[in-house]
């Protein structure tokens, strides 16, 4: 994919993920939830790093709407608020997982400032986290229904550009 076709942007200040067709119109807007610690995109500093981006990989077909991953594998556990309830203060990933690589070398790629290498990705979370708000350790959360949604439509190779 090059940059004139289907493209994602994602706005920290906004708390929000748009995707573009290929003709340049926006035809999906979602709330999304960014790191609370800002942007940023130092390793270990739970912020969510700036700039361009592609889709590194898409992890998750067919699974079920709120399946838990660990280390991008599927642990047969399905979300449920009684499921979140055992497990207090965890950060999920849920659902399916859109994991950025960035692309532009010493903002976002390389060295200490490796969004691949920081595990940055689009995800699903609970149903019990707010949406529109900075809660995140550095990812883009999204509702569920919604990253399934996004993820159906998108390709590994699509440009992301996140922006504050």
């Amino acid at each position: 994919m090059n940059e004139d076709g289907m493209h994602i942007r994602i706005e920290i200040g906004a708390q929000r993920l748009s995707l573009y067709g290929d003709d340049g119109a926006c035809i999906r807007r979602y709330p999304v939830s960014t790191a609370a610690k800002g942007a940023g995109e130092e390793m270990g500093s739970e912020c969510t790093p700036r700039g361009r981006h592609r889709i590194r990989a898409r992890i998750g077909a067919g699974a079920p709407p709120g399946a838990v991953f660990r280390g991008r594998r599927r642990t047969g556990e399905v979300w449920t608020p009684a499921f979140a309830a055992r497990h207090p203060g965890c950060d999920w990933i849920l659902s399916r997982i859109l994991w950025l690589c960035g692309e532009e070398p010493g903002r976002n790629r390389g060295g200490r400032v490796d969004s691949m290498r920081r595990y940055i990705y689009i995800h699903g979370t609970g149903d019990d986290q707010p949406m529109g708000e900075p809660r995140s350790h550095g990812c883009v959360r999204m509702r569920n229904r919604d990253l399934i949604e996004l993820f159906e439509l998108v390709a590994a190779g699509t440009v992301v550009e996140i922006s504050e």
